[in-house]
């Protein structure tokens, strides 16, 4: 039952997921630097947005948040801190993974927050 519900999930896998993580490394004057290190690329992944509604006591417009989370394989290992560039519906954006990850059987979902910069 399992292998069929993870079939039906992964039907539903339109977009790619490339994953990036900044490792650090010795350069050859034996200094320490960082370097990007792609550890995953063209994973077939599903990103989703939902809204959360936040309501002001101010007269103003009601703010909206959007919170984008990406549904992929459970067996794959994504680091916090990675980052996910998804392109999906013919747009690419760079994301980062911005905790632990909710495992299930047939899936696992990451939140995300847009990339600004390695911190």
């Amino acid at each position: 039952m399992v292998n069929a519900a993870r079939r039906a999930i992964e039907s539903l896998y339109t977009g790619r997921c490339t994953v990036i993580e900044y490792r650090k490394i010795k350069k050859a004057n034996k200094s320490t630097g960082f370097e990007e290190v792609t550890v995953i690329e063209n994973q077939p992944c599903r990103l989703s947005h939902s809204r959360v509604t936040k309501a002001n006591e101010t007269e103003s417009a009601t703010e909206i948040t959007q919170t984008p989370k990406v549904f992929l394989p459970p067996e794959l290992q994504i680091k916090p801190g990675s980052k996910l560039v998804i392109t999906q519906n013919g747009r690419t954006t760079e994301f980062k993974n911005s905790g632990e990850p909710a495992v299930y059987s047939t899936h696992q979902e990451i939140m995300l927050e847009l990339f600004k910069g390695w911190t």
